[in-house]
């Protein structure tokens, strides 16, 4: 059975940082396309950054918004992906999803976590 389990959200004042783990289970990390996605109330869940890994190299990729201020990064060897998140703002405020879009062959598949609430307010 495939599980994302995230941790380490919580509340914090603007320009504070947090980090976020999210460990898989499964045969799913070492194959998948690793992510972290946000959705703030009555906004759509929106892509925060992505980490693929070829080869020995590890390519990370982020919404305009975080860059520059979020790091997302992966140890294969804990099957866990990590999102560092600097200089919050209030507008950072949503729920966080872990995201694994697992390629085997010509099948995609998405899997989620069940999200961590992120909460920047003074």
């Amino acid at each position: 059975q495939v599980q994302l389990v995230e941790s380490g959200g919580g509340l914090v004042q603007p320009g504070g940082s947090l980090r976020l783990s999210c460990a898989a289970s499964g045969s799913i990390f070492s194959n998948s396309v690793m992510g972290w996605y946000r959705q703030a109330p009555g906004k759509q869940r929106e892509l925060v950054a992505i980490i693929t890994r070829r080869g020995n190299t590890n390519y990370a990729d982020y919404a305009d918004s975080v860059k520059g201020r979020f790091t997302i990064s992966r140890d294969n060897a804990k099957n866990t992906v990590y999102l560092q998140m600097n200089s919050l703002k209030p507008e950072d405020t949503a729920v966080y999803y872990c995201n694994a879009k697992q390629s085997l062959g010509s099948v995609t598949t998405d899997y989620w976590g069940q999200g961590t609430q992120v909460t920047v307010s003074s």
